[in-house]
């Protein structure tokens, strides 16, 4: 017969050692990033707080639409948010404000600052996609850059969390993002 204190002793130990394998997982699949400046406005504002799932790309693939938080190819050490737009082998142009994907244009239902700038046309690597912020004229992205390599990539924003006020699920537009075709002849920070 086992003695309460041993019995306690030992589910302690068991639930101290389940909470640790417990904040592993969680830590490994997600991590907490905070919003610097205006690139991704209205969407996501200064101050703001995210959980960015850092798994999410082992079970699908980038979609266009997905917004990602990456380390920043001139410099390592610091991390950006933007949404994927164009995807491996597209060719992207932006014209008049507007987004063109393979000479068809991108249909973009979430709130965004259109650019006034013209860039492109230019074909996305194997391996790499083209990120604008949300603010397109007050952001710093493939479009001053280049290209971003996907290995950079940490993870897919999943949540924001902080202020309680803007909390919510950040929402997935790859179902509702379609390229609106156009006649040949018609055809930031």
């Amino acid at each position: 017969m086992v003695g309460k204190a041993e019995a306690f002793f030992r589910e302690l130990v068991e639930t101290v050692l389940l909470s640790l394998v417990l904040f592993f997982l969680v830590r490994t699949g997600f991590e907490n990033y905070k919003v610097y400046g205006s690139s991704m406005e209205p969407n996501f504002q200064q101050g703001e707080y995210i959980m960015v799932n850092r798994l999410s790309y082992y079970f699908h693939p980038i979609q266009r639409g997905d917004v990602v938080v990456f380390r920043f190819p001139k410099d390592f050490r610091r991390t950006f948010i933007k949404r994927v737009i164009a995807l491996p082998g597209e060719t992207v142009e932006i014209r008049g404000g507007k987004v063109y994907i393979n000479g068809q244009l991108l249909h973009e239902p979430y709130p965004l600052a259109e650019a006034t700038y013209s860039w492109g046309p230019a074909t996305v690597g194997p391996d790499e996609v083209f990120v604008l912020g949300d603010n397109r004229n007050f952001s710093s992205d493939s479009h001053n850059w280049g290209m971003l390599p996907i290995r950079y990539i940490v993870g897919k924003a999943w949540l924001c969390y902080w202020p309680p006020t803007r909390w919510r699920i950040i929402p997935s537009y790859r179902d509702s993002l379609f390229l609106s075709p156009l006649p040949l002849s018609l055809i930031h920070i």
